[in-house]
């Protein structure tokens, strides 16, 4: 996915639902934070993302933009609705979103995770997946060990899986050469 089709993603989630704000969470809210992520980070051609004060609307945005839509089958990728308890994230996130507003989201709003909130997050579901965009990140050092175990203690989990993580995050980045 390329950021041009995230912005017509928020607006056609806004035509869709009739909400301003919106919130990207899942691997493409990269395209927030940054202008060239790396490619293993945007492979993906669907974008997790609900309306920000209406979050019982994502159906709506399931139904009419999502997988397998006729949206989907004439644009090749789509938006999956979801809520905000889809990732786990560290506390204080919503604080650190990232704004996607421009002529292409017609003035509406796509919130993007800070970059280091979805390391972690993709680091809690931990799929073959995530551990793919997160060498990359790692890799191409948009994310540093340091500050990846700083932000850990304020992940929503117990201890032992925030140990786990933390091994994870060590065991990435071994992997990645750094």
């Amino acid at each position: 996915m390329q950021r041009h089709e995230l912005e017509h993603l928020i607006r056609a989630a806004a035509r869709i639902t009739d909400e301003y704000e919106f919130v990207v969470v899942g691997s493409q809210s990269i395209l927030g934070s940054m202008e060239r992520p790396p490619a293993d980070c945007v492979l993906s051609n669907e974008a997790d993302i609900f309306p920000m004060h209406a979050e019982g609307k994502a159906d709506l945005i399931d139904g009419a933009i999502g997988e397998g839509s006729q949206f989907h089958e004439t644009h090749g990728y789509y938006a999956q609705g979801v809520d905000s308890t889809t990732a786990k994230l560290p506390a204080g996130w919503r604080g650190r979103l990232v704004r996607v507003q421009s002529e292409q989201t017609e003035g509406r709003v796509g919130y993007c995770l800070d970059v280091l909130d979805l390391f972690l997050s993709k680091c809690a579901a931990n799929r073959e997946k995530d551990r793919v965009f997160n060498r990359a990140l790692l890799a191409h050092r948009h994310i540093t060990v340091e500050k990846a175990l700083e932000r850990l203690p304020d992940m929503p989990l117990d201890d032992n899986r925030k140990a786990a993580i933390a091994s994870l995050i060590q065991r990435l980045a071994r992997e990645a050469g750094i």
